[in-house]
């Protein structure tokens, strides 16, 4: 999945913010996270506004490009 997440932050740079936690480093901010998200499964892919607030819904898995994509178009 990382090549498919540098393609679409390529893609989407300018409009939408997207960063990657690594989970096999857990640090406060990552356990933080995972916490508020309920992240159980790598990837998840949480999307949120840009108060922060979730919306768009989660993504878990590996998805195809265009299920992120179709997800991403949606976000306001």
């Amino acid at each position: 999945m990382r090549p498919v997440v540098a393609r679409l932050a390529k893609t989407y740079a300018g409009r939408v913010d997207i960063r990657v936690l690594d989970t096999s480093r857990p640090d406060a901010t990552v356990s933080t996270l995972s916490r508020r998200f309920g992240v159980e499964y790598v990837p998840t892919f949480v999307l949120l506004d840009s108060k922060g607030k979730q919306q768009g819904g989660v993504v878990v898995g590996a998805v195809a490009e265009g299920v992120l994509t179709s997800r991403l178009d949606s976000l306001r």
